[in-house]
């Protein structure tokens, strides 16, 4: 028996993955639908389960399933609401808040969830030598950022302190607008003490405590199996505070990333829901069965980050001519298909008070005017670039269509690379690529969750880029100012900085589209594709997935 999981746990756990032999041809739905265990398709196999590692949406599924921070997000409008901490108060000044842990949170082994758990979270969060890309969301809090860059060595000057085992005390540097929901972001989550320090040190990237039979977690689920490339088994938490409340006895995390085979997998019963749904497909589930299809705009963008340290991107002229040779409305309406918007910002629309700059377009007459100034007149003496994307179908298609329009436009060759998903994750961490394909969905309902990307060393920004006017109004302007609409046109101003040097190139506004089986129930459709997942329940009988085309 592992020596985290205490007798009850693990006994309970046994049960769970030991119940009656399904009958003949039972599919996954029908056997999940009885036992309630839900399986999901999660595009790739995820990097790690370490919430102060990790980067992606796949990843972020899991861990949100396995942890829980300070507040949560309500499924449906996707405002803050009480997670670990029962309640909460802030000064009039807005730079004190004050958090009420629950005295019933429990560690998956039984441990409590305190205060203190917190404070030694975050620190870790912030240590240098971990290397996460998400420290940045602590920098709100004062001597965070200090903390990070090595500038401050003593954690207790930093503005987060227990009061008592369950109450936290964090001080900001300024008022932030967005500061609840930041909470949110698995960057924030605790990770249960004794068991990092069991197998390594704090600091120490991918030590086995991220194992089944070592995982502690304090979320509705505990880990208990995870079987390279096929699945990640998660089990409901008997300790979790609100257990009673959560319906599920668990989800199947299934890394599928081939869309097509996860579509077939969802008509062979397979799978309760996909992460997306094949190009082809749309019209087809649009006419037959309406039901299962879930479209929506979701708050993201995919781009193209540049690799501003290369001699020839390190031309503003080079990259701006290659933004402004796209035509993104042919993309969407010829190789995406599925209700994307063209970008011409890095914002997408839809964040309240806050307008875009459109500060690109489609014009490739100037983009060859740009080209031949930099040196390259029709592309002559242009090297040949190499652009990477990680393994997927609907990324090669874009990327074809992108070699393509810049040959037509430009006259410049673009060589075409694959990796997989943590193959392509770590060369883009290194800056090993020339062009890459990204993708970026918004933490939380705010600019900032976009634009403070692009800052100076920022743990994200992974292009080399930096400009001190835009490091200035996106680190100390707009976050000084506690008028809103002052804010949004700091924000705007600095976006538009952005797109004017094109380290990166916009392409187009996500939707979110997924196939969502009849039997599944407290899963809605929001800008951040969010499912909380102590939320969801599954009904027993109903009608069976389509066998269509």
């Amino acid at each position: 028996m592992p020596k985290d999981l205490p007798v009850r746990l693990f006994a309970a756990l046994l049960c769970a993955l030991s119940l009656a032999a399904c009958g003949p041809g039972e599919s996954n739905v029908e056997r999940g639908n009885r036992e309630g265990v839900l399986h999901f398709g999660n595009g790739t196999e995820p990097q790690e389960l370490d919430p102060h590692i990790v980067t992606g949406v796949p990843e972020h599924n899991i861990i949100s399933a396995l942890l829980e921070g300070l507040v949560a997000k309500d499924p449906r409008t996707l405002e803050p609401v009480p997670a670990v901490a029962e309640r909460w108060e802030v000064s009039a000044d807005g730079l004190t808040w004050r958090f009420h842990l629950r005295e019933a949170a429990r560690w998956s082994n039984g441990d409590p969830v305190t205060a203190h758990d917190f404070v030694w979270s975050w620190r870790r969060a912030l240590l240098p030598e971990l290397g996460n890309q998400y420290a940045y969301m602590l920098f709100p809090i004062a001597g965070a950022e200090a903390f990070h860059r090595g500038e401050l060595k003593d954690f207790s000057q930093v503005g987060v302190k227990a009061l008592d085992e369950h109450t936290l005390e964090v001080k900001l540097r300024h008022p932030t607008p967005y500061f609840l929901q930041l909470l949110d972001h698995y960057a924030t989550f605790p990770v249960h003490r004794p068991t990092i320090e069991r197998f390594g040190a704090p600091g120490e990237r991918g030590t086995p405590w991220t194992r089944p039979g070592h995982y502690v977690g304090n979320g509705p689920f505990v880990l208990v199996g995870w079987r390279l490339n096929k699945v990640i088994e998660v089990r409901k938490n008997p300790y979790y505070w609100d257990a009673d409340r959560v319906a599920l006895q668990g989800v199947d995390f299934r890394p599928v990333e081939n869309v097509s085979t996860e579509e077939r997998m969802f008509r062979a019963g397979q799978l309760h829901m996909t992460q997306t749904v094949p190009i082809d497909k749309l019209a087809w589930y649009r006419a037959h069965h309406p039901e299962m299809l879930q479209v929506s705009p979701y708050l993201g963008t995919y781009y193209y980050r540049l690799n501003v340290r290369h001699p020839v991107l390190a031309d503003a002229r080079v990259r701006r001519a290659l933004a402004l040779a796209v035509d993104r409305k042919a993309l969407v309406d010829h190789v995406t298909r599925g209700g994307e918007v063209p970008a011409f910002s890095f914002t997408p629309p839809g964040i309240p008070g806050y307008r875009p700059p459109a500060a690109l377009r489609y014009d490739p007459q100037e983009a060859r005017r740009l080209l031949a100034e930099a040196g390259y007149p029709e592309g002559q003496g242009f090297p040949r670039l190499s652009l990477l994307y990680n393994t997927s179908e609907g990324h090669q298609k874009i990327a074809v269509a992108l070699q393509q329009m810049w040959k037509r436009e430009l006259g410049v060759e673009i060589a075409l690379d694959n990796q997989d998903w943590k193959v392509f994750l770590n060369s883009v961490a290194l800056g090993q690529y020339e062009i890459a394909r990204a993708g970026w969905i918004g933490d939380y309902v705010d600019p900032m969750s976009f634009l403070d990307l692009w800052v100076t060393d920022g743990g994200n920004n992974q292009t080399g880029w930096s400009n001190p006017h835009y490091d200035e109004l996106v680190l100390q302007r707009a976050v000084r100012t506690s008028d809103a609409t002052e804010r949004f046109r700091l924000l705007a101003a600095a976006e538009r900085i952005l797109l004017e040097e094109a380290p990166i190139i916009p392409l187009y506004f996500y939707t979110s589209k997924r196939l969502v089986h009849p039997s599944v129930v407290g899963v809605y459709p929001n800008l951040l594709a969010y499912v909380s997942w102590k939320d969801v329940r599954l009904r027993a009988t109903v009608s069976s997935p389509p066998t269509g085309r």
